[in-house]
């Protein structure tokens, strides 16, 4: 909360700031203790909800050329130099691993007195699930003699700021839901230290910090409360986004003018209004409320991806009649001060807002009311586009959807939980990969899981978390994540430290296999595969009892990937184990769990139950043999007695066509997204509605197969040291793709000619060659521009 003029000096600030992260450290921080301390309030429950502010006062002769720190915080931070906010942090991550940005402030700086402060929250118990905790805590470390000034120690200031007060505490209970993303924020402006981030504010009433202890990095220590390392990922973003409309107001009338910030909006003296204002758009961002006057008024912003009707119903987004917000809200009491600015402390997630606004005997002036969208710093390189343009909208609410669910972890949804599982990340970060050539949060995303393991060997099925959660069935999507890293990029260093954990995985399923069925047998943790309405709590039949073919063909499907990616380090023999080991499932999976009649999988050897799931894993494995696996495909898509697979599985279905040479059905199988759009969704939901979910990230695989499927671009050799080409345009005429490789960008043009025959352009970056197929016609492709007739 600052002033008018520091609204807009964070716009500059956090744009600026960006170009001048740095990775570097002194390499001397990366040994041992650092000479600043972890400091914290005194006097304070050090594990209990709490907002404080954090000060030093200190001198330069000149403005300086570079001025590195180093900084951190328990629960969080912002960051500010002489009023500029210059970061937030850390990036999310556990004890062993506790995260510190590296910033070169000297672009705030000035000659003679300075100000460095930061505010620091810990949301204690209600903390997001997301969050790992000690206590409350912050440090910052200067990065040589010169920066060592303004270390963290008891010669710093502190302040508990009194005027927070946790609210919306109940979200999952109003909503009926899963919903653990911390709370609301509420701020009795009255008592809040207004400017206490400039440098003329008197601090002479705060408390000197209580040191805590002396940070310690990775490898060192005896006493760790944390064990910090570098942030892996750069910083958020932060860009101003305004709203764009009113759509419906009480008690006042009010234009869309207000929202434009160059027209206030004035709420008279004992009046109680509210005003519904529509985005027009799912977004992540900051909401930021610029007030005056209106002293003793409360102001509730609750925040919605959709309204709900007396059904408690979505329907149609777009709709407003006869609908009601309902959701995760903050409140804001002003004190009559002029041009007070409210931002919660964490970002919000809404595409419809509402303002609940009373006053009390002063008039409240909204002066402005905007959003600052955040976000992991994705810049999509990819292009796409074809003769049907409708495509464009599915490829642009797709990738809004997977902005969204990208920060400092990738979120299986922003509005509920914010979590990150390895079954949504695996797409997100294929498609990162290939819209943004962007690899650092999928390699920090393979770390946390990494670092998630428990004691049996299996990574948790989400993670950074504060409560354990295992799926083991995301511990092998998490061994899929690592082998299509190891496709798409060269990083054998990085790679070769998953070979233990992913033999820890492989092993745990091993000693759980049926020796009688030579399939697996029960299995304890959450066996969770999908959100069907079929499968009780997303979990297939005989995964808890014992001889699901989902699972044991998904184990079988990982072990070959496994193996392939032993072989190339070297480790033959387990190759060899997994492959003899795989062949062996899928074969006696097949035996006992497919029904010739039907020519469909079941989901169990009884031979009862039946699902698309079943036959996807059958296809895709190749338990179900080459030449029946047209047929297989043509009953999962067309058998509606079986239970189905949601968007998220649907990702695989796409994988089985393509193993079944029917890829081409891959443009028909869009139906699920184009009725998305024709409900108002501008990003894509968890499920067929009735949905909780209207974003999350596991629904945006079409900005994947757009360009690996109906564009075919994909690796042929580990490092994506060699392309295959291979189309799969359906009814399409023509379509133009590109998208970024490690040595340049790879671009397609691609146009049919007759019914069976094409002609395509393609561009290939230096060095990279290939082969281009269609029609079971294979054509060599070099480096460079070339053309192709067929």
């Amino acid at each position: 909360m600052k002033n008018y003029l520091f609204a807009i000096i964070l716009i500059i600030g956090l744009n600026a700031v960006k170009a001048q992260n740095t990775t570097y450290i002194n390499p001397a921080l990366l040994k041992g203790e650092w000479p600043a301390n972890w400091i914290t309030c005194p006097g304070v429950p050090q594990r209990d909800y709490g907002v404080y502010h954090f000060r030093k006062v200190f001198s330069l002769d000149e403005k300086p050329a570079k001025f590195i720190i180093h900084v951190s915080a328990d629960n969080r931070y912002r960051l500010f130099v002489n009023g500029h906010p210059v970061c937030s942090g850390p990036a999310r991550g556990d004890l062993y691993n506790w995260y510190f940005e590296t910033v070169d402030i000297a672009q705030f700086l000035q000659p003679g007195n300075n100000i460095v402060a930061a505010l620091v929250w810990n949301m204690g118990v209600y903390a997001p699930v997301a969050q790992i905790s000690n206590q409350t805590a912050f440090v910052l470390q200067g990065d040589g003699d010169k920066e060592e000034m303004i270390n963290t120690n008891s010669n710093w200031k502190v302040v508990k700021d009194n005027s927070y007060t946790p609210c919306a505490t109940d979200n999952g209970e109003r909503l009926h839901t899963y919903m653990v993303i911390g709370p609301g924020d509420q701020v009795n402006a009255a008592t809040y230290p207004w400017g206490w981030e400039q440098l003329n504010f008197d601090d002479k009433q705060w408390l000197p910090a209580k040191q805590v202890a002396n940070p310690a990095v990775a490898g060192y220590g005896t006493d760790n409360r944390w064990t910090l390392v570098p942030r892996n990922i750069p910083l958020m973003e932060e860009t101003m986004q305004r709203i764009s409309k009113v759509r419906r107001a009480s008690g006042i009338e009010v234009s869309n003018d207000f929202l434009s910030g160059s027209h206030p909006l004035t709420i008279p003296a004992n009046t109680t209004v509210s005003i519904l204002l529509d985005q027009t758009f799912n977004t992540v961002a900051y909401p930021e409320l610029l007030v005056s006057m209106g002293k003793e008024a409360t102001i509730k912003m609750t925040y919605a991806e959709a309204l709900f009707d007396k059904q408690n119903q979505k329907g149609n987004r777009d709709d407003i009649e006869g609908k009601h917000i309902l959701g995760n809200y903050d409140i804001f009491e002003p004190d009559g001060g002029n041009k007070r600015l409210f931002r919660p402390l964490w970002f919000r997630t809404w595409r419809y807002m509402q303002l609940d606004i009373t006053t009390k005997d002063e008039p409240l002036v909204i002066e402005d009311l905007y959003g600052m969208h955040t976000g992991y710093p994705f810049k999509a390189v990819a292009t796409f586009a074809g003769n049907d343009s409708s495509l464009q909208d599915i490829w642009k609410v797709g990738w809004r959807t997977a902005l969204l669910c990208a920060g400092e972890t990738y979120f299986d949804c922003p509005y509920y939980e914010q979590l990150q599982y390895e079954g949504d990340t695996r797409i997100q970060s294929l498609i990162s990969l290939y819209v943004t050539g962007d690899d650092r949060l999928m390699r920090k995303a393979l770390l946390d899981f990494y670092h998630s393991r428990v004691p049996e060997g299996l990574t948790q099925g989400r993670y950074p978390s504060n409560r354990l959660q295992v799926i083991p069935p995301f511990s092998l999507y998490w061994i899929s994540m690592i082998y299509d890293y190891w496709m798409l990029r060269k990083d054998d260093s990085f790679l070769q430290q998953f070979l233990n954990p992913v033999r820890g995985i492989l092993e745990w399923y091993e000693k759980n296999i049926d020796t009688s069925k030579k399939m697996l047998g029960p299995m304890k943790w959450w066996n969770f595969t999908d959100w069907n309405t079929a499968f009780a709590n997303g979990v297939p039949d005989g995964a808890v009892d014992g001889n699901s073919s989902v699972i044991t063909l998904q184990y079988a499907y990982t072990l070959e990937q496994a193996a392939r990616f032993f072989a190339a380090y070297g480790k033959t023999n387990e190759a060899a184990h997994y492959t003899m080991l795989a062949n062996e499932l899928k074969t006696n999976t097949f035996r006992e769990c497919f029904d010739k009649e039907k020519e469909e999988m079941a989901n169990t050897p009884d031979k009862k139950t039946f699902s698309q799931h079943a036959g996807i894993m059958g296809v895709l494995t190749g338990a179900v043999p080459a030449n029946q696996m047209k047929q297989v495909m043509q009953k999962v898509l067309t058998d509606t007695s079986l239970s189905q697979a949601t968007f998220y599985y649907r990702f695989y279905l796409t994988r089985a066509l393509k193993k079944a040479g029917m890829a081409d059905l891959y443009y028909s199988q869009l139906k699920p997204w184009r009725d998305m759009l024709k409900k108002g969704l501008t990003t894509f939901a968890e499920n067929p509605d009735p949905t909780r979910s209207d974003c999350h990230a596991w629904s945006s695989s079409p900005n994947y197969d757009f360009l690996a499927t109906i564009c075919g671009i994909m690796p042929a050799s580990p490092g994506f040291s060699s392309v295959i080409i291979e189309p799969a345009l359906g009814e399409l005429t023509h379509v133009q793709g590109s998208m970024p490789h490690p040595d340049g960008k790879i671009i397609v043009a691609l146009q049919r000619k007759g019914m069976n025959g094409i002609i395509a352009e393609i561009t290939l970056p230096a060095k990279l060659t290939g082969k281009f197929v269609w029609n079971g016609k294979e054509v060599k492709l070099k480096s460079g521009k070339q053309s192709i007739v067929l």
